[in-house]
């Protein structure tokens, strides 16, 4: 069984640990090590067994609020996991849709001219041409 040397409060023990476990010890003494050394600088007048006590408690705090919220998660992850074999045990929803062919009414407009129009516009087309060859004469003429 190995020894590890541990440094908590200021102090150095040896503790005895399972194989394979003494980086976890390592890592639990400098947990302790950190709440004792603030514990001793708010107090120097507290005797050492008390202030590795109150470490302890404080430790044992901290770990029993952890417990409470995994306790919680642990909770709120089965509902998940509920949820979503309800929903993974839903058949599948595959409706088809009925396609519909809905008659569109499109008006279009044909504009229509007036009565005469066509020939009212020739008749003016023609005048618009006699005057610019008239228009035309005169400047050469000039």
């Amino acid at each position: 069984m190995p020894e590890v040397k541990v440094s908590v409060g200021g102090r150095e023990y040896e503790v005895a640990c399972q194989e394979g476990e003494e980086n976890f010890l390592r890592s639990a003494a400098a947990l302790l090590d950190a709440e004792a050394t603030v514990l001793g600088t708010q107090s120097s007048r507290l005797p050492e067994s008390r202030v590795l006590l109150m470490a302890g408690l404080m430790l044992a705090d901290k770990t029993a609020g952890i417990e409470d919220q995994i306790k919680l998660l642990e909770g709120r992850l089965a509902e998940a996991h509920a949820e979503i074999a309800a929903l993974q045990a839903r058949p599948p929803v595959t409706k088809e849709v009925e396609r519909v062919e809905v008659p569109v009414e499109v008006k279009v407009e044909v504009p229509v001219l007036p009565e005469g129009l066509a020939e009212r516009l020739d008749a003016l087309a023609g005048k618009a041409e006699g005057l610019a060859a008239e228009a035309e004469q005169r400047c050469s003429a000039a």
